[in-house]
């Protein structure tokens, strides 16, 4: 059985959750409409935002009516859109740094929500490629995440995703 399959779908709004009528907003909306009256390179940054998140596997991309989300079997990500700036966020279990950080929300044992403030297509780098992987990995289908962890360290032991050298 797919991972698609297993998530329940809300009847009115067609969008898919990993719990049976989990409480959301139902609405469907654009994903252009958050782009109206907004610089372009708003909606660069985006794309390239969207892109790291693909790159990590089978991602869903749902407009909603104040921000954008990114969904594995969770929300894992997603932006909300400024005049000339992303608000770029990951669902994480641990707080980071990063020179775009811009708030960390504290969500108690589930993690946290980091927020980055993306105002030119240099802001998306490497690191932030690794935070993305990370995130989706931790929240990707059962089946894929023992894949992904495989994936994210090195021959030499080391976990590729630790940015502050600690290992």
């Amino acid at each position: 059985m797919s991972t698609r399959a297993t998530l329940w779908q809300c009847p009115k709004c067609r969008h898919r959750f990993a719990s049976r009528n989990l409480w959301h907003s139902c609405g469907n909306y654009r994903l252009a409409d958050h782009f109206k009256n907004r610089s372009p390179v708003v909606r660069q940054l985006f794309n390239q935002w969207r892109a790291l998140a693909r790159a990590c596997g089978p991602v869903t991309v749902y407009a909603q009516k104040t921000r954008i989300v990114f969904q594995a079997r969770v929300r894992f990500g997603g932006a909300v859109v400024h005049n000339d700036w992303l608000d770029a966020a990951l669902w994480l279990r641990r707080r980071v740094e990063h020179r775009c950080l811009h708030r960390i929300e504290s969500f108690g044992k589930l993690g946290y929500g980091i927020h980055f403030r993306l105002a030119t297509s240099t802001d998306v780098d490497k690191d932030l490629e690794l935070l993305m992987r990370e995130a989706y990995t931790e929240n990707a289908p059962a089946r894929d995440r023992t894949q992904r962890l495989a994936d994210k360290h090195r021959p030499d032991g080391r976990h590729l995703l630790t940015l502050s050298g600690r290992g």
